[in-house]
């Protein structure tokens, strides 16, 4: 990377990914120790289990307005605040209702994070590095989830099970500090310091740290493009019209269809699907381990491609294996041939990784006007946690009601859906600046 100063601040913000994962599937080495230990019904389960997905549904609505009015860097600070809280809350819950209102306050940083990281990376990244920048925050999802993994299975083993679900949760207090100190020194985003802070002086000053080679003529010609790129404020306020009708779908769909492949219940239930094929609670966890490996390898596969290959051809890649895996797993349950079913799990994870996990949130952060952007990486975040949500509520209740092979049969059709709209919908928005991609999908 020519410019460290610019992978560092795209790393630090980032971070909230690492803690996004972290702390979304942390709970997984936890939910049934949880379950027994309050004696939890199947909806008060899966209300313990969805508490953090609902508060990154709240999160992703409302994350647009800070990010908007006081700035992508104090917005990022904040999410780290949320991040301790909810570790520490979790950790020392005395009772059900504690730890749904901490695992809440987690979620609504998660869902501020899916808002304001991708957003603030997408805005301070070059068009020609923008894909593997801003797939930094997908990477630290992933890399959260594996050393979210690793961190249940080693304190599952070594420490007594009645306070080891505490441990599971509350250890992301010291990630959380961590992270919060970091974004200290990250500078403001130099798009929101002209379209929203009418600063040129200063949105200059950054992007002239973000590319020391472009002489002023050229710093001035950019930040004249982001100024003109808002037009009229109050026509460009507007989010709701026709001007954003194609982005608008595009962000819907590549979070709607991104849920609907049943990846974040796989990851959630990951141990319990496991112990579906007949492996014991440990080998079940130390499988768990495998996915966030996989998970974290396949995404670093992800990144090298997105500026390479494009976004629309890893999605073509991605819905493929999908609809692969999937059928398999599905046709393995049926026949109850379980030996293949976690190869079936891996390859799924690689599909997704490679595909819709490295593109989604590059995607939603780039087809935005500078002026719409925040709000609609919000509509994006609040779809895509909305049904992750829903889907993790009712899974408990899925798999108590359905046999294994018609879930998988259900996320396997939705992702033959998913192709149709790649093929028809999906723009490629490889090496296209900002400011042109608006004029592209007006």
């Amino acid at each position: 990377m020519r410019n460290k100063k610019l992978f560092f601040w795209a790393l630090t913000s980032a971070l909230a990914g690492f803690l996004f994962g972290f702390d979304t599937i942390v709970i997984s080495g936890t939910e049934q120790k949880i379950e027994s230990l309050w004696s939890l019904t199947p909806f008060l389960h899966g209300l313990a289990m969805s508490a953090a997905l609902w508060g990154t549904v709240i999160g992703s609505l409302c994350g647009g307005w800070p990010t908007e009015k006081f700035g992508r860097r104090k917005t990022l600070l904040s999410i780290g605040v949320l991040y301790f809280v909810s570790a520490v809350g979790s950790g020392v819950a005395p009772d059900p209702i504690f730890f749904m209102v901490s695992r809440f306050v987690g979620g609504l940083g998660v869902g501020i994070a899916t808002v304001a990281s991708p957003l603030y990376i997408s805005e301070i990244s070059p068009a020609e590095r923008r894909g593997h920048l801003a797939g930094l925050f997908q990477f630290n999802i992933v890399f959260g989830i594996l050393v979210a993994f690793v961190s249940n299975f080693f304190i599952g083993k070594y420490m007594d099970p009645d306070v080891a679900w505490r441990w599971m949760l509350g250890v992301e207090a010291l990630p959380a500090l961590v992270y919060s100190l970091m974004c200290f020194s990250l500078p403001e985003s130099p798009r929101w310091l002209i379209t929203h802070a009418g600063n040129r002086d200063a949105g200059m000053a950054v992007f002239r740290k973000i590319n020391p080679e472009m002489t002023d003529a050229n710093l001035s010609t950019l930040a004249d493009s982001v100024e003109q790129s808002v037009g009229d404020r109050k026509t460009a306020a507007k989010f709701f019209t026709k001007r954003l009708k194609t982005p608008i779908l595009l962000a819907f769909f590549v979070a709607f269809f991104n849920q609907l492949s049943g990846i974040n219940a796989i990851l959630y239930f990951a141990p319990r699907i496991f112990e579906w094929t007949g492996l014991g609670g440990q080998a079940a966890l130390l499988q768990s381990v495998g996915i966030g490996v996989t998970n974290l390898v396949f995404t670093y596969v992800g990144l090298y491609l997105i500026d390479r290959l494009g976004r629309r051809t890893l999605l073509y890649i991605g819905s493929f294996g999908y609809i692969a895996s999937l059928g398999l797993c599905t046709w393995a349950f049926a026949a109850e041939n379980f030996g293949i079913v976690p190869f079936c799990i891996f390859a799924f994870i690689a599909a997704h990784a490679i595909g819709q996990g490295t593109v989604i949130w590059v995607l939603i952060s780039e087809i935005f006007p500078n002026r719409n952007r925040a709000a609609g990486q919000s509509l994006g975040s609040f779809t895509h946690w909305f049904f992750a949500a829903s889907l993790t509520f009712v899974f408990p209740k899925m798999a108590e009601a359905l046999p294994p092979s018609v879930i998988f049969g259900f996320f396997c059709f939705m992702m033959i859906l998913q192709l149709v709209w790649v093929k028809t919908m999906v723009p490629e928005t490889k090496g296209v600046s900002l400011e042109d991609m608006q004029e592209k999908l007006s």
